[in-house]
């Protein structure tokens, strides 16, 4: 039977040797190739990069080697690169789009096809389904050369895109005064793509960088996979506490998403973080634009749009809705609950690095410790409580219309009532948000990549946190 390739939140993501496969990888590349030459895009150039995943180089490779064979040039990364390096690499390059290997923050079973448009940001909906439909059947039809003949005759041309990716966010935040700061500096790069880029941007100064989890390791020791949030940074957040660290910087497998913890070893959950860069772009740094999130994003952020006057423009999840809507409204910050954050002058794509500078940044011009300055944005703004939790279903397998079977069952078994409130609004963007009356809200929505189900809940206290998740768990058991 041939794999079924279907783009999800993010990309097209399946398991080493069963779905994802050299051919599958071959089929889909030539799908996009299929959308470029349809969209009046022949002989342009194509980024291909990859993450630290086992065999990434290899079907980056493969991948090459079809662009290569239907008359695109290919700039190849000479070495696993963070995806917001190879995002930045294509309107650098004048190139008319990339592919991206890798699985992001899934499990190390899996790898993952990324695609990308001129600007280096996700392509929309629309553009997806194109690439899903011009996906060829069988293997027959894929047009491809060798990856020997196409580097001697200069179709694939292997290149290195950190200098000019160092020199655009070095112009977009002080680095020199975070080096000079003399701040202790924990990061786990969660043996991915951000293994080395910290510190080779940071030392030299007084500032001491600690860096862990920092060689390739395609199993992902001592985490369940490569996402920044607990129970995956508890080993991060630890050593924080035993190297006496300031603060801890997390980046996620191919280093687009970011995750902070305090001083104390607590980790600060992305909702928080998305509104501390807000307000540091906006007070800080004295920019101005609209806010792009995704439904599951904090109500903070309307709280401090309305005290500096900006829009905010609200998504389904996921950076093919980000990005355009990020582009049209030419925004500030678009973001995500994940921990991915994407910023004006810069790509409409995540980049964990460049935020993680930020935050960095942040605490250099506040003087402040990483807690004093969450305290300092809930006496501004108010109090938020978050978590979220993830239901596996269909015993882990996924398949493409499950999301939209998991939707049609919750419909007819949706509360009126939610922690002791009435449901005052039901947002029906990206699955299910119940809002309440208190601005506290639950969201039920079927990940677009896994078999998982994801219940979220922000909440003026964490009592009605507590209640909203149980609450939420209690719906999606009687599915």
């Amino acid at each position: 039977m041939i794999p079924q390739i279907r783009f999800g939140t993010d990309g097209w993501r399946g398991a080493i040797a069963d779905n994802f496969t050299f051919d599958s990888v071959r089929r889909a590349t030539q799908g996009f190739a299929n959308y470029l030459l349809s969209n009046n895009k022949a002989n342009g150039k194509v980024v291909v990069g990859y993450d630290q995943r086992f065999l990434s180089d290899s079907f980056a490779k493969a991948a090459s080697e079809v662009l290569a064979g239907n008359g695109f040039l290919v700039y190849l990364t000479v070495r696993a690169t963070p995806s917001p390096a190879i995002a930045f690499s294509v309107p650098h390059q004048g190139a008319v789009g990339a592919i991206n290997i890798t699985a992001s923050h899934n499990p190390p079973s899996d790898n993952g096809l990324k695609v990308r448009d001129e600007n280096g940001g996700a392509i929309d909906p629309d553009g997806l389904e194109q690439i899903e439909a011009a996906i060829p059947e069988s293997i027959n039809n894929v047009k491809s050369v060798s990856f020997g003949d196409a580097i001697e005759h200069q179709k694939i041309i292997e290149f290195d895109p950190a200098p000019d990716y160092i020199a655009q966010i070095s112009s977009l935040v002080d680095i020199k005064s975070i080096k000079d700061s003399g701040l202790t500096i924990l990061i786990d790069p969660m043996w991915g793509n951000g293994i080395g880029w910290f510190p080779r941007l940071l030392n030299g100064g007084k500032t001491k960088v600690v860096e862990i989890h920092n060689s390739r390791n395609p199993i992902f020791p001592e985490m369940n996979r490569p996402e920044p949030i607990p129970p995956n940074a508890d080993v991060g957040l630890q050593a924080v506490l035993n190297h006496r660290a300031d603060v801890l910087i997390l980046t996620d497998g191919d280093a687009d998403r970011v995750g902070v913890g305090d001083e104390k070893g607590r980790f600060i959950n992305q909702l928080r973080v998305h509104a501390l860069l807000t307000y540091y772009l906006l007070e800080t740094r004295g920019f101005r634009g609209p806010i792009v999130k995704t439904v599951s994003s904090t109500y903070i952020l309307d709280e401090i749009a309305k005290a500096y006057n900006v829009a905010v423009y609200e998504t389904a999840v996921g950076f093919k809705f980000i990005a355009p809507k990020m582009i049209e409204t030419n925004a500030l910050i678009g973001g995500e609950e994940s921990g991915g954050f994407a910023f004006k002058n810069h790509v409409p794509e995540r980049d964990g690095i460049l935020a993680g500078l930020f935050i960095l940044d942040m605490l250099c011009k506040y003087k402040l410790k990483p807690s004093e300055i969450v305290n300092l944005i809930f006496k501004k703004f108010g109090e938020s409580y978050y978590n979220r939790i993830d239901v596996t279903i269909n015993n882990g397998k996924y398949y493409p219309e499950q999301r939209e079977d998991v939707i049609k069952r919750l419909r007819p078994i949706i509360p009126k009532i939610l922690a002791d409130q009435s449901i005052k609004e039901i947002n029906r963007i990206d699955g299910y948000k119940l809002i309440l009356d208190d601005g506290s809200w639950l969201l039920l929505r079927p990940s677009g990549t896994e078999a998982l189900v994801r219940i979220y809940a922000e909440a003026k206290s964490n009592a009605t946190l507590q209640k909203l998740l149980s609450e939420g768990q209690s719906i999606i058991a009687r599915i």
